[in-house]
């Protein structure tokens, strides 16, 4: 897919389905309990089918994709950990010692670890664009075509040392405000470490400024290959009407390309969590989303969403297995 293309990926989006969403609704109405009294998880299973496509919803094939990628900007001390752990993580991963690792397989999920060029990393967006346009292509291609067979639910997370700073970089441009806005510890910098990141943050936003209103664009000039991929991901999950519960901070940023790209985009997704990292919860606010979690984590890797969806598991249980008042001779006079 050649840079220019990706635009046209964002025309003629597919919507929920209304005859399953509907049905999901009629089951609702008639389950032995109050109205509303499974609160968001009565909205979770309505969501879930409506996306599906079918009624009842399933979580049979749980995918999870962890995408990883190294960045430049590490060069202006920005974490507290070296480049090279990227790459260590990613054979932490094939070898099961990872926190994701766990969590997939507590939540039955298949977990792939998709690596993107990490002997090259993005430039340091303080002095060039992060990538090229082959290279961002390249990278959301990685993300859209890692999406296949359209699963029951789509999880993307990251793994990229310095991608904190990206992630800010990259929210900054889509939503302005300051840098301090956006920016904080990572993983555990301190505060001399913080402000290197909002230093690093602004001069991105003085270099880039003309063209970072274009939402691929600031994508390109700022982002990182993870980004991009999980960006592509996502979207491609839209295209084949997969729920996609998100991650954290990182992830977030990422996929607000396809929000300011095209209103509407993200419907299709939930957030898993609130992420410990400061701009997230302000990020969540600018997208219109509420978290599920709110436990403090700041991990990545796709695990808090990996633990959200324990969650979903849950509101399916209950929408498809609960007995309705026909079904259970109970008199329907439950409703307030």
């Amino acid at each position: 897919m050649h840079y220019d293309d990706i635009a046209k990926l964002f025309e003629n989006l597919p919507s929920v389905d209304p005859d399953a969403q509907d049905a999901a609704s009629s089951r609702e109405g008639n389950l032995t309990k109050p109205a509303g009294s499974l609160g968001r998880l009565e909205d979770l299973s309505a969501w879930c089918a409506a996306w599906q496509g079918r009624h009842p919803a399933t979580l049979d094939n749980i995918r999870i994709i962890v995408f990883a990628g190294n960045h430049g900007i590490t060069a202006q001390g920005v974490s507290a950990f070296p480049p090279e752990v990227t790459v260590q993580m990613v054979a932490n991963f094939a070898a099961g010692g990872a926190a994701i690792n766990q969590l997939a397989a507590v939540q039955g999920a298949r977990l792939d670890v998709i690596p993107l060029d990490l002997d090259t990393p993005t430039a340091d967006f303080t002095k060039a664009p992060a990538m090229t346009e082959a290279e961002c292509a390249a990278a959301f291609t990685a993300g859209y075509e890692a999406v296949e067979d359209a699963p029951d639910v789509l999880v993307v997370g990251e793994m990229g040392i310095g991608n904190t700073t990206t992630a800010a970089a990259l929210a900054c441009a889509l939503f302005g405000g300051d840098p301090t806005d956006w920016t904080g510890p990572g993983t555990g910098v301190d505060a001399a470490g913080v402000a290197l990141k909002v230093r690093a943050v602004a001069a991105a936003m003085e270099l880039h400024g003309p063209v970072l209103d274009d939402p691929l664009r600031a994508l390109r000039c700022v982002g990182g290959r993870e980004l991009a991929a999980m960006a592509g991901a996502v979207l491609a999950a839209r295209h084949q009407r997969v729920p996609v519960i998100l991650d954290g901070f990182v992830t977030t940023a990422a996929v607000s390309v396809l929000e300011k790209t095209v209103p509407g985009a993200l419907d299709h997704c939930v957030a898993g969590h609130v992420s410990g990292e400061p701009g997230h919860r302000r990020l969540l606010e600018r997208l219109g989303k509420e978290p599920l979690l709110d436990i403090g984590m700041r991990l990545g890797e796709a695990s808090g969403a990996a633990v959200a969806l324990g969650i979903l598991r849950c509101a399916l249980a209950a929408h498809n297995g609960m007995a309705t008042f026909a079904e259970a001779a109970v008199s329907g006079e439950l409703d307030p």
